[in-house]
């Protein structure tokens, strides 16, 4: 099955590339990898919440942010280069606004890995870092970076 079976699957369809919100490509190609920009959880041009994890917004709620941040990653790659052309995936890299005192952050990327791995099945096994920050681009609660081996 094809990643965009997989995804069709799941009840999920890549959704338009999010424009950048300032000077860089979602996605850029370097010989046999792509590498995606930081990912926000935009549905539509918007966040469906802003705040900081641990405070203004939960764990749970978090982590589905940071699949809909992935989902994004997914949409840019393929707009590079098919998401068919995908053979691994390399490295994600969360970053969490974090309330003082949460160290939930693992728990959090999660979300990406998941459907990662849901996605392109034992392919989807990566390399991880899950980091909390103070603050996000736009009040942001997650943002997701993505680096794929291709084909």
């Amino acid at each position: 099955m094809t990643p965009r079976e997989r995804l069709a699957d799941l009840g999920l369809e890549l959704p338009p590339v999010a424009a950048p919100k300032g000077i860089y490509v979602p996605a850029r190609r370097t010989g046999n990898q792509v590498w995606t920009s930081g990912q926000l959880p935009l549905v539509g041009g918007e966040l469906p919440a802003t705040g900081l994890v641990g405070a203004e917004v939960g764990p749970d709620d978090a982590a589905a942010y940071a699949r809909i941040a992935t989902l994004n990653a997914l949409a840019a790659i393929d707009a590079l280069v098919g998401l068919d052309a995908v053979a691994s995936v390399v490295k994600v890299v969360g970053y969490v606004a974090s309330a003082p005192g949460f160290g939930g952050q693992p728990g959090v990327v999660n979300g990406a890995s998941e459907l990662l791995g849901d996605v392109f099945g034992s392919a989807g096994e990566h390399a991880r870092s899950a980091i909390g920050v103070a603050a996000l681009p736009l009040g942001a609660p997650v943002e997701v970076e993505v680096v794929v081996d291709l084909t």
